[in-house]
């Protein structure tokens, strides 16, 4: 019997060295790269008491209170813009805006202010950066500080993993600034 299992044990042994002819390499680390097509804006007109640009490639959608969806659908993220009159309620409207930032400071690693001022077309406001795994990576709100006020926010359709969305939030921060940058007044 031990012939049987000596001669077992020389098989199992020679079937291991020779089928081990392949240097097994580990395959070299990598990230996934995500490529978003260039940027082109196109003016955007409506009825309502202002003007931007927006990309080219975005889809939106409006309703009748002057507040827009705009969709970037291979990104699965929506940029809000929500319009109110301003009827000597501003301090409220800015205090809301920035409470809506702020509630994000629970998941938010930092956020980032960055004030706009346009004086010649009458655009000021304040864009926020929110790092982190917040639900929303950018907001902005404007105002004419007389009779208008805009906000807007992105939101992706995933839970909030910066790491995996930065690539989309960073290219459709880039698209909010410019819509704020190039909002005026009718």
């Amino acid at each position: 019997m031990s012939k049987k299992i000596n001669s077992f044990i020389l098989i199992l042994v020679a079937l291991t060295i020779s089928s081990c002819k392949k240097e097994v390499l580990p395959k070299p680390s990598s990230h996934l790269r995500l490529d978003y097509p260039e940027a082109s804006y196109a003016q955007f007109e409506s009825n309502c008491p202002f003007t931007f640009e927006m990309n080219n490639d975005a889809i939106i959608k409006g309703n009748t209170d002057c507040g827009f969806t705009i969709t970037y659908p291979k990104m699965k993220a929506t940029i809000y813009l929500t319009h109110k009159s301003v009827n000597g309620n501003i301090n409220n409207l800015l205090r809301d805006a920035q409470k809506l930032t702020f509630e994000h400071v629970i998941k938010a690693d930092d956020i980032v202010e960055q004030p706009y001022l346009n004086s010649q077309q009458r655009v000021f406001g304040m864009f926020y950066q929110v790092n982190g795994n917040a639900a929303t990576n950018s907001q902005f709100y404007v105002t004419d500080s007389t009779k208008n006020f805009v906000t807007g926010s992105v939101y992706f359709y995933a839970k909030p993993n910066f790491d995996s969305i930065m690539p989309a939030a960073s290219y459709i921060k880039n698209d909010m600034q410019r819509l704020m940058e190039t909002l005026k007044w009718k």
